[in-house]
């Protein structure tokens, strides 16, 4: 059914929100003592999204975001040396393990004799290339792509450059807004996996979802079972 199965990487094939919640409490419980009024995590996600358009998706914009958050909330009278630690929670982020999710490798190591597999993710290029070279999963793949967004325009382009046909191009991811939404728009086929955690920005009302014919499992490693499901179905 599929000449092409694709894959988003963050919370799909590894951990990667928990991470941002876990820099999120960091960030408040330094900022406390300049609060008057309790943190409830919206100042930061304005400023993201006022950001985005200038900075991207990544560690390195959540930490600009986190900067000004800092400076806005504290009225400037955060010192320079807890901006300092702001930087600092930063390169943890980018120097933190990989850490795969459950079934991963072998769902991957089934698929890839029978499918030509690729990687499609989104965020700022060089935190992204470290963190697929980290994973020990790139050899997997036999395309690799990082997109500064996924949006129906941009797989629509790199369908076109790969020459895949959207009827016959499957994505699997955790982001409804990312990962599926867009592709079923091109004609594209689509399994969401959801991860126990999503990024506000990713989630989707769902009203925004209903209509639309996807395929939903609880884990990856259910992929490889439903696959051979719909071939028989075809034979």
């Amino acid at each position: 059914m599929f000449d092409v199965i694709a894959f988003d990487a963050d919370d799909t094939l590894w951990h990667n929100e928990t991470l941002y919640e876990q820099t999120q409490e960091r960030l408040q419980r330094l900022l406390a003592p300049y609060l008057s009024r309790p943190w409830t995590g919206q100042e930061l996600y304005a400023v993201e999204m006022r950001n985005l358009r200038y900075f991207g998706y990544g560690v390195k914009g959540f930490t600009l975001s986190m900067i000004e958050t800092a400076i806005e909330v504290t009225e400037g009278r955060i010192p320079g040396r807890e901006i300092g630690q702001i930087i600092e929670f930063a390169r943890e982020m980018l120097s933190s393990p990989v850490e795969l999710l459950d079934g991963v490798e072998e769902v991957l190591e089934t698929l890839a004799p029978s499918y030509r597999l690729m990687l499609i993710t989104k965020g700022d290029l060089f935190d992204q290339e470290t963190k697929i070279a980290r994973s020990g999963l790139a050899e997997r793949f036999a395309h690799v792509e990082i997109l500064s967004d996924k949006t129906s325009a941009t797989y629509q382009a790199l369908l076109t450059r790969q020459r895949i046909t959207p009827q016959r191009f499957l994505m699997v991811g955790n982001s409804m807004r990312s990962d599926i939404l867009p592709v079923l728009a091109l004609g594209g086929q689509a399994i969401h996996i959801p991860y126990h955690t999503t990024w506000l920005h990713e989630q989707v009302a769902s009203h925004e979802a209903e209509g639309h014919s996807y395929t939903e499992l609880a884990d990856i490693r259910q992929l490889p079972p439903w696959l051979a499901e719909q071939h028989a179905a075809e034979q």
